[in-house]
């Protein structure tokens, strides 16, 4: 069934610079989605189709890693970053169709930041994660991951601004509900970034 994710001399490195492409490309269609201000058809099937991608991707490391001896890093680091890389995917994929249902159809400025911000951090994380093919670039995978780990901060920050506007100014309960949910989510595709950050370190400490 997964036979056409491996090729005869399967690298991980390749798979987890596809499995980030995903995140990437799924990020970009977020930023423009949160431009626009709602979800379009089109947009919704591609972001499902995305994180379809991504959930394969993931479950093709995995079946690998499970079938080999032989690993670039450690086994359970290689679980681990497979699962959050497709983490990202799936949180962006939730934010979406969280707009699609609650039938947002104006941008908003808040989600437009936050797009933003997630845009950064995945950019970081692209660094850091396809650093991880040579050791000599030790210095600028890091760097990567502390910007990653700010981004989040800034993202905390954000959603707490978000959320004390909602307070002060959301008379209507239930935009409050449906914004509450999608700035918090938003925020989570923060955490996630910063998680992949931290087992990216991880790695290169034990590789040290």
């Amino acid at each position: 069934m997964l036979e056409k994710f491996f090729p005869k001399d399967f690298n991980f490195f390749d798979f987890f610079d596809k499995e980030m492409s995903y995140a990437e490309e799924a990020c970009d269609l977020f930023k423009g989605i949160a431009a626009k201000g709602e979800v379009g058809t089109e947009d919704r099937e591609k972001m499902r189709e995305i994180e379809h991608s991504g959930d394969k991707m993931a479950y093709a490391i995995i079946e690998h890693l499970n079938k080999t001896f032989i690993t670039p890093f450690d086994r359970e680091d290689i679980h681990t970053l497979a699962k959050k890389l497709d983490d990202v995917n799936d949180m962006l994929n939730t934010i979406v169709s969280r707009m699609k249902v609650y039938k947002i159809k104006e941008p908003n400025k808040l989600l437009i930041e936050f797009s933003e911000i997630i845009e950064k951090a995945v950019c970081a994380l692209g660094v850091a994660v396809r650093g991880l093919r040579d050791t000599k670039h030790m210095n600028k995978v890091v760097e990567a991951c502390k910007q990653v780990s700010a981004y989040e901060s800034e993202g905390d920050k954000l959603r707490d601004n978000a959320l004390g506007w909602l307070v002060d100014n959301e008379k209507d309960p239930i935009e409050f509900i449906k914004w509450k949910e999608i700035y918090q989510e938003a925020e989570t595709v923060l955490d996630i970034c910063k998680v992949v950050g931290h087992v990216v370190e991880t790695i290169l400490v034990k590789q040290a």
